[in-house]
């Protein structure tokens, strides 16, 4: 059991009531449309505990406000992976996604696993930086179109690129950040891509040994009130953080002002 923020506790959801509680609470944070199915189902998530799976909860008092669901990867791999996790909109800056991850973490050492996988939308601003500053988590893959389309208010219906992140548990900037000190980085160099004045994304040079890459403020709104340039986003990102990384360049963090920063091989 964790407690990190503050009158918020998790642990591991055993009963159905809870398995229930927690797919509403990915229905609210999601909202699918369209005849979109759930995030996930209690039936589901009662097979994965039967089965020894990570489903964990974050609790204020008696209400669930946070849920993370992994499963392991091939016994070799010794890996844990981290399908989805969520917070309750009114829960948002209380540290309890951080929690939930910490309490990942724990449950991945005690098992003897050295490393927890998960996926996230590049155009997110905040989720870019938590995963790779607050938690620095290490982006390892650009994967285009990861599930389809996904008809819920957050996705939108539009293509779902993700980034896949590599957790290694022990190292120690997993450490230093689990402890409370960030992965810090600088946003100089050269600009990849940039935002225009009027939002729009705006291709730069990739030829520096140190690339920045921007994203919008809020991609989730734009995708309800400019569906267009929200698609324009999409595509640009892919093309040149994609790019970066097919041709083996490394995400080294992300700036909070909105700037992901790409060292090239050999800088």
């Amino acid at each position: 059991m964790t407690l990190v923020a503050q009158n918020v506790v998790v642990r591991q959801l055993t009963e159905i009531s809870e398995l229930l509680a927690t797919q509403r609470l990915y229905e609210s944070i999601w909202r699918p449309t369209d005849g979109g199915t759930p995030p996930v189902t209690a039936e589901l998530l009662r097979a994965m505990t039967k089965a020894g799976s990570y489903v964990a909860g974050a609790f204020d008092g008696d209400e669930l406000v946070g849920a993370c669901i992994g499963f392991c990867s091939p016994p070799a791999a010794g890996a844990l992976h981290s399908h989805i996790a969520g917070v309750a909109a009114g829960m948002r800056g209380r540290n309890v996604g951080y929690a939930l991850k910490l309490d990942q973490r724990t449950w991945a050492l005690e098992r003897g696993l050295t490393e927890v996988t998960w996926t996230f939308d590049p155009l997110v601003r905040r989720n870019a930086y938590f995963n790779l500053v607050k938690l620095a988590a290490g982006a390892t893959e650009y994967l285009p179109d990861f599930y389809g389309s996904m008809h819920d208010d957050i996705n939108g219906g539009g293509e779902t690129d993700r980034l896949l992140v590599s957790w290694r548990v022990d190292a120690p900037e997993v450490v230093a950040a689990c402890a409370g000190r960030p992965r810090t980085v600088s946003a100089t160099g050269v600009v990849g891509l940039g935002i225009s004045d009027d939002g729009l994304p705006v291709r730069g040079t990739s030829s520096g040994g140190t690339v920045l890459v921007a994203v919008p403020p809020d991609v989730e709104t734009l995708r309800a009130t400019n569906p267009a340039a929200a698609h324009e986003w999409r595509h640009a990102v892919r093309d040149v953080l994609g790019g970066l990384l097919a041709e083996g360049a490394r995400i080294t963090g992300f700036d909070r002002s909105g700037w992901y920063v790409v060292e090239r091989n050999g800088s």
